[in-house]
Parts: C-alpha cells; sequence; structure tokens
C-alpha cells in the first residue's frame, strides 16, 4: 500500500445524504419508542420539535466549518484549525470514541435482534458474521458502501411512510381520539418533563456530523456537505414529526409492557403479526447499513490522524488497487469484535461522551474561525457565526449536565489515555508529515 494513493473523489450529494441518514438510522424513532415516549411524559411530538430547533443550530455549525475546510476530519480538522492544535487532538480523541463505539453497537444489536429471531444462533455468530460483511464492503469502496446504504435507507423511508399511510388510512375510518390538536395531550405534562424529553430524543438526530469525514470522497465538498447537513438534519425531523404526531393522536394512551419492546408492541397493536415481521425485517437491515456508514466514518478519521503524524504513518495508508485505507478497516473491524463480551449499555454511555465533545467545540469553532480570527462583523456575522453556535453550545452543555456519573468517568478515563498517547508521540523525535498533510494544512 502506498501513501502516494489518494482517496477517491466518488460520492455525490444524494450518497453524502445516504450515508448520513444510515449512519442515523430512521427506525431509531421505533427502537427507542418506549424510553422517548416515558421521557416525554407522552409528548413525543413536542420533544422532537424542541430537540430539532436545539440541534439545528449545531448542524449549522458544521456545515459553516466544512465551508472553511473542505477535507476530511470532521470536529478534529474543524477545532485543530480554528482553535488549536493540541486541543484538536483531545476533541479528535472523544469524537474516535464516538466513531468507534458506534461500530460496536451496531454489530452488537444486530446480534441482539438476529438471536430474538433464531434462538439457536447464538448472538456471537452473528455478530461476527455483519462483521465480516461490513469490513469487506468498505474494503472494495466507499461507493459501494454507499450504494448498499441507499437501498437499506430507502427500505426505511418506505417503511415510516407506510406506517405513516397506514395510521392515515385508519384516521379517516375514523379512529383519531385525540382530536386534531398536536399538543391537546400535554395537559398536566410539565414544559421541564418535554425538555428533558428532548435531551433524550436528541440523540435521534445523531450522525449528521460522521459524513462530513468523508469531504474528500465528496465531489465540490465545500457546497455538498453543508447541503448535505442540512437535508439530513431536515429530513430526519419531518420522518419524526409525522410519526410522532401520527401515533400521538392515534394512540394517545398507548401502554406497553417493556420500554425496550415498545415499538415491536406497537407493530403488532397496529397490523398484527405481519407488521411486526415486516418491521423486525427492516430493522435487522437499518443496523446492518449503520455499521457501514459508521466503519466508513471512523477508518477515514484515523486515517486523517495518521496524515497528520498523530497516530503512526500505517494509519494514513491507502490501497492502490481499492483507494481505500484497509489498515483501518480491519483494525476497525478487529476493535468491533468487542461486541462479543461489552454491554449496550456501556457502549452508549462512550458515544453519548464523544458526539457531545464534538458537538461543543464545534460549535465554539465556529466563533473562533469566523469572528475572532476572521473579524467579521457583518449583521450576518453576528447571527449565524455568533449567536447561532452560541446557542448550540448552550443546548450542548446542557446535555453534557444529564450525563450519568458513569459516562463522565468512562469518559474521562479515554481522555486520560489519549493525553498520555499524546504525551508519548511528542517525546519521541518529530516525524515528517505523510503525503497529503500539506494539502490540508494549506486550506
Amino acid at each position: 500500500m502506498s501513501n502516494n494513493i489518494t482517496l477517491k473523489r466518488d460520492l455525490s450529494l444524494s450518497h453524502v445524504v445516504t450515508m448520513g441518514l444510515a449512519w442515523m438510522s430512521p427506525m431509531i424513532f421505533f427502537t427507542s419508542f418506549g424510553v422517548l415516549h416515558e421521557g416525554s411524559g407522552g409528548m413525543l411530538l413536542a420533544a422532537y420539535m424542541l430537540a430539532f430547533i436545539a440541534i439545528v443550530f449545531t448542524a449549522a455549525s458544521y456545515g459553516q466549518m466544512a465551508k472553511a475546510f473542505p477535507v476530511s476530519g470532521s470536529a478534529y480538522t474543524y477545532v485543530t484549525k480554528a482553535m488549536n492544535p493540541f486541543l484538536g487532538f483531545v476533541v479528535g480523541w472523544a469524537v474516535l470514541l464516538d466513531y468507534l463505539f458506534s461500530c460496536i453497537i451496531a454489530v452488537l444489536m444486530f446480534g441482539i435482534n438476529l438471536n430474538a429471531q433464531f434462538p439457536s444462533v447464538p448472538p456471537a455468530v452473528w455478530i461476527i458474521l455483519l462483521t465480516a460483511v461490513v469490513m469487506a464492503i468498505n474494503i472494495i469502496g466507499i461507493k459501494t458502501s454507499a450504494n448498499v446504504s441507499k437501498i437499506f435507507v430507502l427500505m426505511q423511508i418506505l417503511f415510516i411512510a407506510g406506517f405513516c399511510a397506514l395510521l392515515v388510512y385508519n384516521a379517516l375510518q375514523g379512529g383519531i381520539t385525540a382530536g386534531l390538536d398536536p399538543f391537546a395531550a400535554g395537559k398536566g405534562v410539565s414544559f421541564s418533563s418535554i425538555l428533558a424529553g428532548a435531551s433524550l430524543v436528541c440523540f435521534s438526530f445523531l450522525g449528521f456530523d460522521s459524513i462530513t469525514t468523508m469531504a474528500e470522497e465528496t465531489k465540490d465538498p465545500k457546497k455538498t456537505i453543508p447541503r448535505a447537513i442540512m437535508v439530513i438534519v431536515v429530513l430526519a425531523g419531518l420522518m419524526y414529526f409525522a410519526t410522532a404526531y401520527l401515533i400521538q393522536q392515534m394512540y394517545p394512551s398507548f401502554s406497553f409492557a417493556s420500554a425496550d419492546s415498545a415499538g415491536f408492541e406497537l407493530m403488532q397493536s397496529i397490523g398484527g403479526s405481519v407488521l411486526a415481521s415486516v418491521f423486525t425485517f427492516v430493522i435487522i437491515f437499518s443496523i446492518l447499513s449503520q455499521g457501514m456508514s459508521s466503519m466508513t466514518t471512523v477508518t477515514r478519521l484515523l486515517f486523517v490522524m495518521g496524515r497528520t503524524s498523530l497516530l503512526p504513518k500505517t494509519f494514513a495508508s491507502i490501497h492502490p488497487k481499492f483507494r481505500t485505507p484497509v489498515f483501518n478497516i480491519v483494525l476497525a473491524s478487529v476493535i468491533s469484535l468487542s461486541a462479543l463480551f461489552i454491554s449496550l449499555e456501556t457502549a452508549i454511555k462512550f458515544v453519548n461522551f464523544g458526539a457531545l465533545t464534538a458537538f461543543l467545540f464545534v460549535n465554539l469553532s465556529v466563533i473562533f474561525h469566523y469572528i475572532v480570527r476572521e473579524k467579521g462583523r457583518t449583521p450576518k456575522d453576528l447571527i449565524f457565526r455568533l449567536l447561532c453556535p452560541l446557542l448550540g453550545a448552550g443546548f450542548v452543555l446542557y446535555l453534557v449536565t444529564l450525563l450519568d456519573v458513569s459516562s463522565l468517568l468512562l469518559g474521562g478515563g479515554w481522555l486520560v489515555f489519549g493525553l498520555l498517547f499524546y504525551a508519548l508521540r511528542r517525546a519521541k523525535p518529530a516525524v515528517h508529515e505523510a503525503p497529503g498533510a500539506e494539502m490540508e494544512s494549506a486550506v
């Protein structure tokens, strides 16, 4: 493998949007339905609307930084360029936590769901199988991964559209029980409860940031990446709004035996065993597409960190035939096998810590780049590059306060390990930057 080989710029707007939606997995609405329904006091629509308003500020900040630095690396690159290289490493190390454990969560959920359908086959078999499939597809090329993901994302969108159409049909038959007022069910539910629900719902939007790691494989990334970010967030928001509204109006008093299986119970209640079976089928493939997108994301971040010598140069190597970072893909696949012994709860805590750290500092990097360094003082700068990022950072800080102690301890431990690694790397003799780093530093 040669470092003189560059990543292949193959991705169009539709490819990038697909990869972001695959990482986000719109079906998360149903897999987390019980927890979110309880957390928002049944006011899912209001919770989703508040979460959308909050997350769109951070999404806009990612778009602003993607225009300024249209290269791979996501929050790591943005904070390094706009604020400080050391701080960039800290944020990049935290993001690595998010992306690595997203891969683990995908294969772990795949094993759990398939084992539920086929109890005679141990979860370990499904975990190893999915890891091998995801690794092979990612090695072949990012366009192949995007095209496969496109099929599975389309399946999710069609399922959600069909589900909403079924509810509308039932409504036309006289099925609406709560009237048309979307907030009628909120009587007696405090705003603090809805806000707490919104903080949980926010995690349904995680994934839009992942596409910024694919900038160097995207055509015209300065325009494509910011557009794709907003398309992903808006499209996901519309799907969540429509589904939450219809369920809330049709089944305002819906109850479930278990919060973990509430989505499945909802399907059985509305469409019987047939709808429940189709639901399970789509869920399985949504997890597969999430695994492929997560693998792409983490391997590109490792590539950039290797190219700038924060990691060994091996991480910046690209296969001459496939033009993908094969070493990173194989390594991430091996790490994904930790799903064989790690719990889903622990993995989610790691992801939450890494994602919120990245979101906070990307909002701040917009201010440092455009307002502090570029000295932007126009009304547009003050609104979109100062006020909006401040609002985004403020909400993220609120989410950080909601993390439990174990999440903070796990994340803090990871950062301490990263700082020790950074100190050891800095103590070694200077290493020349790999070819391609000068392209990034010139931006």
